[in-house]
């Protein structure tokens, strides 16, 4: 299969109400996407944003990354390309993710046809901190059919743990609990946190410290009440070997854009679960192109609720026929291909590059 053009698009979405993590409050996503065409008319999209301070990944790194591999490949067989971009993947691992699953896409991938219509339930984001707002939102999410609820950390230990116990009050036994800090704590803050967590109903700890902490990691894992899962320490294989070395660490997060392509992430998903822990896969800040890929790999890979909820955070969506979400859900009827909305999708875009 030859590539006959590539698209480079990158779009603004604003969101329908601000993203809290730990690094930073998310008003908009900018991601882009790869568009490749080949001789006999298929396309393949792939998607990736690069949030800031997420990775050592830049936004205008992975868009020269993307010129660069776009420059080479026109006219090239998607075999070849897809052998040039892993070689040079560690560079800019979002950017390649998007060339290769555009490739994924376009060769029409296994595990991206659905034969029989399937469910993927999804967790939400849980941003309230006073009593009436926490009670109205839970109350909501919970009513939206979610039975898995995250509750972002990382900020103020004893404001963190006191919001906490607000949370698990309001929640009950109706939904469980995933704390994440998104690397926002020191070593002390971080066992200070964890060893004071009450575990009822609380599923799991994500990543306490930061990417490269792995001792401070490890050190907070020790003590913490709750399994403790990592997500941005984790870039490949060699990292979730380690992962696995380390006491109370149950959980790692996997992202379709750190790992590669759609056989790179399976592959990854069920390393995990051979060395003994528990895989959790989904990009919160993903569009419906990357969250429709990931929802396709969790049907077979993954038995926790998915992270992969970002397309229902900005106000527009893109696709002709939107994924739908239900009963706290991604449904996947049979046979689902997804269509882009051409209008809505250029009423969006601010930059555009086309190599032919």
């Amino acid at each position: 299969m030859k590539i006959t053009e590539i698209k480079l698009q990158r779009l603004n979405l604003p969101l329908s109400v601000p993203y809290k993590v730990a690094h930073r409050t998310h008003l908009s996503f900018t991601p882009f996407v790869v568009r490749m065409h080949s001789g006999n008319d298929h396309v393949g999209w792939g998607e990736v944003y690069i949030s800031p301070g997420y990775t050592e990944e830049t936004e205008k790194g992975a868009w020269q990354f993307c010129q660069s591999a776009a420059q080479s490949s026109v006219g090239q067989e998607a075999a070849h390309i897809r052998t040039r971009v892993m070689e040079k993947a560690a560079d800019s691992p979002g950017a390649a993710s998007a060339l290769l699953t555009a490739l994924d896409m376009l060769e029409q991938h296994p595990l991206l046809q659905i034969k029989t219509s399937t469910r993927v339930p999804l967790l939400a984001p849980c941003q309230g901190s006073e009593p009436e707002e926490v009670q109205r939102e839970v109350d909501r999410l919970i009513k939206e059919g979610f039975k898995t609820l995250k509750v972002k950390v990382g900020f103020d230990v004893e404001k963190d743990l006191a919001r906490l116990r607000l949370i698990q009050k309001t929640v009950g036994n109706r939904a469980t609990i995933r704390l994440d800090a998104n690397r926002g704590y020191n070593q002390a803050q971080g066992c200070a946190f964890a060893s004071q967590i009450d575990p009822q109903g609380i599923e799991l700890f994500e990543q306490p410290c930061g990417s490269h902490e792995w001792e401070s990691n490890a050190a907070v894992a020790k003590v913490s009440t709750v399994p403790v899962m990592l997500d941005e320490s984790i870039y490949d294989e060699r990292d979730i070997d380690r992962a696995a070395t380390m006491p109370g660490v149950g959980f790692v997060k996997l992202k379709l854009k750190k790992m590669g392509s759609i056989d790179m992430l399976h592959s990854a998903l069920q390393k995990i679960r051979n060395l003994g822990m528990e895989p959790v896969l989904g990009d919160g800040v993903s569009m419906e192109i990357g969250c429709w890929m990931e929802a396709c790999v969790a049907r077979s890979t993954i038995t926790n609720a998915g992270e992969m909820n970002g397309f229902l955070k900005p106000k527009t969506r893109i696709l002709a026929n939107p994924l739908i979400f239900a009963h706290g859900a991604i449904e996947l009827p049979a046979h689902y291909w997804p269509k882009l909305n051409e209008e809505l999708f250029h009423q969006h875009m601010i930059q555009e590059e086309i190599f032919r």
